[in-house]
């Protein structure tokens, strides 16, 4: 079992949330339900399944919920692009927050491949 807070990857996958719940609080109130809720979600399983991946047994199970995490980090990615589309975000925090999935995702692809190759 691993301490996911020791993990770099879950450092900047949480920093990716925060980051995400600020830039939603200003989305149209009637998106609350809708497209805040959903962004809201997959930028908060991102670390979650990295934590919940720590505490399983194995490098197996953990390779498996970094993969599911990157699942998540895909569908923040579009919906990211969505809200920027819709003029929810402005071109700057759009281009923040996708630099920062995309360095989350290469984060978790190069520790899934480091989990294989120690196993």
């Amino acid at each position: 079992m691993r301490d996911f807070r020791e993990l770099k990857v879950w450092e900047k996958a949480h920093s990716l949330a925060l980051a995400t719940y600020v830039a939603t609080a200003a989305f149209p109130r009637d998106e609350q339900f809708g497209l805040t809720s959903q962004i809201r979600r997959s930028a908060a399983s991102v670390p979650a399944n990295i934590a919940e991946g720590c505490g399983r047994s194995g490098e197996a199970e953990l390779a498996r919920f970094m993969r599911i995490a990157a699942g998540s980090a895909s569908e923040l990615e579009y919906h990211v692009l969505l809200a920027h589309d819709l003029g929810f975000l402005t071109n700057e925090r759009h281009e923040a927050l996708s630099t920062a999935v995309t360095e989350v995702k290469r984060m978790l692809f190069s520790f899934t491949q480091k989990l294989k190759a120690d196993s």
